[in-house]
This record gives structure tokens, sequence and C-alpha cells, in this order.
């Protein structure tokens, strides 16, 4: 498909993907109020829609591999764009996210986030984060259901390098739960920025789980090992030498 054309349905695709969000959130939000229940079926029903969405206007397919976890569980994810979260949140019954604080204040979005239990911290005061993290899961804050983090802190461009934050460790420590890794390639198709959204197929991976009991230390090298090195599979698959990119960035 011409760029140009790619580019206009991708532009049409945005547009519809936060109408749809608007008119989700007007429809669910009535019963929202009595049934907390309810922000899940909102939220994976928005899901389905982008999902869908991306598919018929922009050529985006979408798949899950792996077995997502349907008890508690700590996830642990690579994170490239928006639309892995659209696809881990499709594929977990009662998702929530360590989001950042700012995120409290989009419309809609963080509400809804309030209300399926994602736990805001301040990334900017990295010890405050921590704690207000960890206070937020002692307090029993955090409801039952799959506890998303992010170990990177924030979205990761394909080929680029981020160290991973202790934060996530501290997190397995303190939970005792199974850690389910996951891996992406969705930066390749969807960016962190810009308008274009790419044909081809984007996969949210989720990897063998690590078994709680793991000293810190070593759950991090485990963990960084296991997510990059199958991202960087799945990037390939896609088309993409995230090596070679990584590469090409020292050496300039």
């Amino acid at each position: 498909m011409p760029l140009p054309l790619q580019w206009i349905l991708s532009l049409v695709f945005i547009v519809q993907m936060y109408a749809a969000m608007a008119i989700l959130a007007i429809v669910y939000t009535p019963v929202v109020l009595f049934r907390r229940e309810a922000a899940f079926w909102a939220v994976h029903a928005y899901t389905r829609w982008v999902r869908f969405s991306a598919r018929v206007l922009v050529g985006l397919r979408s798949e899950v591999r792996g077995t997502a976890p349907r008890d508690e569980a700590l996830i642990v994810s690579k994170h490239q764009s928006f639309f892995d979260i659209i696809l881990l949140v499709d594929a977990t019954p009662r998702p929530k996210f360590i989001m950042k604080k700012e995120l409290l204040w989009a419309p809609i979005l963080g509400w809804y986030a309030l209300k399926i239990g994602c736990v805001p911290v301040d990334r900017g005061k990295r010890g405050m984060a921590i704690k207000g993290m960890m206070d937020g899961v002692k307090k029993g804050t955090v409801d039952a259901g799959q506890l998303i983090i992010y170990p990177q802190g924030t979205r990761v461009a394909p080929g680029a390098a981020k160290p991973y934050k202790v934060g996530a460790g501290l997190l397995y420590s303190q939970l005792g739960q199974t850690c389910v890794p996951a891996a992406t390639n969705v930066g390749v198709f969807w960016p962190r920025h810009g308008i274009l959204r790419r044909r081809g197929l984007a996969v949210v991976e989720f990897l063998d789980p690590i078994a709680p009991g793991k000293a810190v230390p070593a759950f991090m090298a485990e963990l960084e090992s296991v997510i990059e090195e199958a991202s960087d599979r799945l990037m390939a698959e896609a088309g993409f030498d995230a090596p070679a990119a990584r590469a090409q960035a020292v050496k300039a």
C-alpha cells in the first residue's frame, strides 16, 4: 500500500480509536458507578475493538502467544507502545498496572485505571516511587488480579537500550508470587510517537514463569535476559534487526 494512503488510514484509525474510548466510557460509566466489575467489561470491550479496527483499517494484525496468567500473578513486560498495553489487557481477566501518576489526570483513562486497581507512582522521584509502590501493595490497595509492571519504566523504541529498574525485583520479592515475563515486537508497527501504523503481525508473548524465591539480583538478571532475547526474536520475525540497531546506536 502506498505510504501516503497508509498514513491517512492510520490517522483515521487513531481518531476512531479515541472516539471509541469516549463512547464506551459513556456507555459503561453508569454501570461502573454501581458495579466495579463493569470497569473490566469496559476495558476488555475497548481492547477487542482496537485490535479489530487496527486489523481492518491499517492491516495491523495482532497475536498473543504463550499462556497468559488467569490467577493472581506479577507480569513484567517489555513496553514499546500503547498497543502492547492493549494486548496485555485483552489477554488477562483482571489486569492492573503500575502506572505513572500523571495518567490520573487523563480524561476517562485515569478514572478507569483507578477502578481496575492500577497503582499510580511518581516516577520522577525514584525513592518515593518505589516506596509508594511497595506501600500500595502492603496496604492491600492492589486488588487481586494480574499486576503488570514495565521494568524499564517507559516505552522503549525497537533497537534502543535502556536499563531495567529494580522496582520489578522488589515487587517480585515482596509479593512472593510467580512472575510471568512478557516480550513484544509491537514497536516495529506502532511507534512510541507519530501517526503512521504499519501493516504486519504485532505480537505479545508470555514467556516461561519465574518461580518465587529467587534473590533480587538473580531475578533481575534472568528477567532482563529472557525478555530481551525473546523481544529481539519477535522483532526479527517482523523484519527488524534489534541487535544491529543497538550496535549502530553505540557507534553513533
